[in-house]
Parts: C-alpha cells; structure tokens; sequence
C-alpha cells in the first residue's frame, strides 16, 4: 500500500473507529487494511491503535500521529484543488506553434482577439515552417496543414485550408489565360516548393478526374509571401491558399484563373500534446478557432468580430 493511501487508511480508523468501516469506505478488504496498520506500528515501533470488543480508538501516540495525517490531507486537498482550478481556468501562458504565413496572416489576428476575450491570457507565438516537437519544446498547440500521421498526440480538425490558380491582369493580357491545367507549359509558373507537388501540379476536372501538369517558370521559393510577391507584379501563374491570395483578389490585383478545375485542399488541425487532460486554455483556444474558422473562413478578415 503506497504511503498516501496509508494516511488516509489510519485517519479513517480513527474517525470511524472501525477497521471495516474504514477498509470500506477505501474499497480494500479489511484483511489488508489490519495488515497496513500492524506493518505501520513496527515500523514506528509504537502502538498507535487500542483494540477491544467495542471498537478502535487512538493511544497517545495515535492521536498526535492521526493530527499529522490529517495535516497531511489538507496539503494533499488544497493541491487536487489547485491542479483542478488550474486545468479548468482560461489563463497563464498559451504556447502555440505554426507556419510563418498562417500564423501571420490568420492565426495573429484572432490570436490577438481571444487576448481580449481572455486577458488572463499570455501567449507566446512561435513561427516556424519545419517540424516542431510539441513535448520537447513545451508547446501547448500547433496548427498544421495536411494529413496527420498516427501518433500519441491529440489533435482536432478544425476545417479544409483551400488553394486557387492566380494571376495578374497585366500577366493575362500579355500572355493569355489558359483554359485547361495542359496549356500552363506554355506559361511561367511561380513555382511555391513546400506543397502542391513543387514543380508538379495537380487539379480536379470538373467531372471529378485527376490531372497532373509539369511547370517551370521564372521563380521558385519556399516562401508563399514571395511567391504571392511575384504573381502580383505580372511574373507569372501561381498556385496560393486562398488566405494568401485573399485581399489581393478582393482589391483585382490578381485574379482567379481555371476556376473549374479545382486543386486539393489541405486539412487543418489543432494539435496538443495528449488527447487526454488538455488544459483549460487549450481546449478553450481551440473551440475559439473552430467557431472563427467555420465555413468559408479563408474569405473573411481573421480576426473580425
């Protein structure tokens, strides 16, 4: 029997005055419980405990032994009441990981609006398009795109990132718009290395098909604001989020190209360390998300109320 339980087998003994009530009221047999206090007297090499026909009562010794132990539960009460209130509370320090143009375009804005909601809150931002290691690094939630792996950590899906084919207008009139992804080798393709398939992409056909194009252009980064930098400026087609590519389509500075022939999607999850016992602050950030990227959320301002 570990120490803890012990303590609070012998201060039930002695308030109940019973060694049957006590192993009850602990769910052991009493056998053990007759055991644990015996082995406790040795130890001590004191008698704790008087036995006779009417019952259980503490000797001297027990007494004062018994006002430790209950000394001992209270620390022992006030720490599961701490660990409970601090689970369930909507504060403290928020560690949350993600890419460089997600975190920046989307997750800062609403990040500062659930501040405002929860100003019990501080958070600690961390940009970065590798692989974080969530318990290594001691991050509560990361925000990653595409399919997850299978592994020990928690993860909720939060809603589908989607990617358009762009360009300029002053692109368009000098080169033409292509009609089907099989005339794009005839243009210049801004070439984002990261997803899509680098220098291969691939659409849906409207009925559904897949279809799979080589490009090549005149630029090729691993980074979407350049990318989006490039297709502005009239240097060529480009595959973008659509949350990338959002105010710049809004104010005609590039526009959609092959609308029907869709590209694929990305998954977006809130992931945490464990699926189980997630804190307060996490769980309360990730219903926050959910709600603010709900529906077609890469067409609204983040952060809007």
């Amino acid at each position: 029997m570990d120490r803890i339980t012990g303590v609070q087998l012998f201060a039930r003994i002695v308030e109940t005055g019973s060694f049957s009530k006590a192993s009850s009221d602990l769910g052991i047999t009493q056998p053990t419980a007759t055991k644990h206090v015996a082995a406790l007297e040795a130890k001590l090499g004191a008698r704790l405990l008087n036995r006779n026909t009417r019952g259980v009562s503490a000797t001297e010794i027990g007494a004062l032994y018994y006002e430790k132990c209950k000394a001992i539960q209270r620390e022992l009460d006030e720490a599961d009441s701490l660990a409970a209130l601090l689970q369930s509370k909507v504060g403290g320090q928020l560690r949350i990981s993600t890419s460089v143009a997600f975190g920046r375009r989307v997750v800062t804005p609403l990040a500062l609006r659930f501040m405002r909601e929860h100003p019990d809150i501080t958070l600690d931002l961390s940009f970065d398009d590798r692989y974080v290691n969530l318990v290594e690094q001691g991050v509560d939630l990361a925000l990653r795109m595409g399919r997850l792996a299978d592994s020990a950590l928690g993860a909720r899906y939060l809603g589908s990132n989607p990617w358009l084919t762009a360009a300029s207008p002053d692109y368009l009139a000098r080169r033409g718009t292509p009609s089907s992804p099989a005339e794009l080798s005839k243009h210049d393709c801004l070439v984002y290395s990261s997803v899509q398939g680098d220098d291969r992409w691939t659409f849906s056909e409207p009925n559904g098909e897949p279809v799979s194009v080589p490009v090549k252009g005149t630029l090729r980064s691993n980074n979407l604001s350049a990318v989006l930098a490039a297709c502005r400026a009239g240097l060529g087609l480009a595959v973008l989020p659509w949350y990338v590519a959002r105010e710049s389509v809004a104010d005609g500075v590039i526009v959609p190209v092959l609308p029907g022939f869709s590209l694929p999607s990305q998954e977006l999850h809130a992931v945490f360390p464990s699926p189980k016992l997630v804190p307060g602050k996490v769980s309360t950030f990730i219903d926050f998300l959910k709600l603010q990227l709900d529906g077609e959320w890469w067409l609204r301002a983040p952060g809007a109320a």
